[in-house]
């Protein structure tokens, strides 16, 4: 008998891969990709870097497994100090999980462990996992969550600035968006019943928009107002992505809570939480657990992605690449007024796409996509609800020629596609 893999998961194309190499990807035919999607924001030191090769090596010689309920191995403590070296101030304790659900599903019960407060405020167009909870706080498409009804309640949705879906300018939909903050708080989930507010700093499955300035900011003078914690979810936009290590230092702002994953570890499945020293100490001995979390390869892997990420240079490229792609992708506009709103700090690139009559052009998206895959070899994915954003998510190591490249390809897409 054979095995057949289950027909859940969406395909965005029906490639086999053999390897990867930098920002390229090769299939079993022997035919070279240049890779855009970056595993979803995952492989941001590049497929296969020799460093977090050579640390995966090492350490699967060592210990494969070393269980975190049964002891302690030496490589817990040096990422924990690593993360604590690299994230905002705030956050001085981790837990460690293996995924970015797991990671925010045990940040909501961080939270209401330490406020002793049954309810979550998330944001529109977010996306924050597939377990049953994190089903509950996405908001970013239906299709994430339909068919899973009922989820767990105690969730509830507040505005976010997208400025660019509403025609606003960035300081209008903040306001628009702290009334409505404020409004829910007073209607629907009052403060003292309000454990965390959990956002995106740049929402990722929602569309690649940032949050405006002011608006982070403004939402933490509310949290501080009335004892809820601020969670920001920095799974996707985390470790470099944006320019910095982390997008929060993009604002003034100092977390209660983060959760990180997708590039921690260059792809080895790991994940953190981050919180203040006072607010992990409320989580009771034994209330929160996980067979594999703080797994030695992956803390291996995720020490050797730091290293990478911190290397002289290494940012600075990410926000040079950024600045080329989106300067590229706005001369692309001009030819092409179907492509409209380029956005998003270092490497976290979106642009959306709408018909002659400014309406969200989902087909055409999805055409450019299949013409830059199929005529170019150019990877590249799709997000937001409307079906309208190509997001622009490389390797964070990639360089100009390989901008230049995807530029090209793009281009010779828009104009097949018009």
């Amino acid at each position: 008998m054979t095995g057949t893999l289950a027909d859940v998961w969406f395909k965005m194309s029906d490639l086999e891969v053999a390897r990867g190499e930098g920002s390229w990807v090769f299939t079993v035919d022997g035919d070279r990709y240049l890779d855009f999607t970056c595993g979803i924001a995952v492989t941001n030191t590049g497929h296969c870097h020799p460093k977090v090769v050579a640390a995966i090596q090492q350490q699967a010689g060592r210990f494969i497994h070393a269980q975190v309920n049964i002891f302690s191995h030496d490589l817990l403590r040096p990422l924990a100090d690593r993360l604590a070296s690299i994230t905002p101030p705030s956050i001085q304790r981790f837990f460690f999980t293996n995924s970015g659900a797991e990671a925010v599903e045990g940040a909501v019960k961080l939270a209401k462990q330490a406020t002793g407060r049954p309810h979550i405020v998330v944001v529109e167009g977010s996306f924050h996992g597939r377990t049953a909870m994190t089903m509950a706080m996405t908001t970013s498409k239906t299709s994430y969550r339909a068919g899973h009804s009922p989820l767990p309640s105690g969730v509830f949705v507040a505005p976010f600035p997208d400025h660019y879906a509403g025609g606003e300018s960035p300081p209008a939909a903040v306001d628009r968006s702290i009334a409505g903050l404020e409004w829910l708080l007073k209607t629907q989930t009052a403060p003292s019943e309000t454990a965390a507010i959990v956002i995106e700093p740049v929402l990722g499955e929602g569309g690649y928009v940032p949050a405006p300035a002011g608006y982070l900011e403004a939402v933490e003078a509310i949290c501080r107002r009335h004892g809820i914690l601020l969670v920001m979810d920095e799974i996707q936009s985390g470790f470099g992505r944006t320019g910095r290590m982390f997008a929060s230092e993009h604002h003034q702002i100092s977390p209660d809570i983060m959760t990180m994953a997708k590039g921690i570890a260059s792809g080895f499945p790991i994940a953190a939480i981050g919180a203040r020293a006072e607010v992990m100490d409320r989580w009771p001995v034994g209330s929160h657990g996980g067979t594999y979390g703080g797994n030695p390869i992956g803390c291996a892997a995720a020490l050797a992605t730091i290293e990478v990420i911190e290397e002289p240079g290494f940012l600075d490229n990410v926000v040079a690449r950024g600045d080329q792609l989106r300067a590229g992708l706005a001369r692309l506009g001009v030819e092409h007024p179907g492509m409209r709103n380029v956005r998003g700090p270092g490497l976290m690139v979106g642009a959306d796409f709408v018909t002659v009559g400014g309406t969200p052009d989902a087909d055409r998206c999805n055409a450019i996509i299949r013409h830059c895959r199929e005529e170019s070899r150019l990877l590249l994915m799709g997000a937001g609800a409307r079906g309208n954003t190509i997001r622009f998510m490389p390797p964070l190591i990639v360089d100009a020629d390989q901008v230049d490249l995807a530029l090209e390809a793009l281009g010779k897409a828009l104009s097949a596609t018009a």
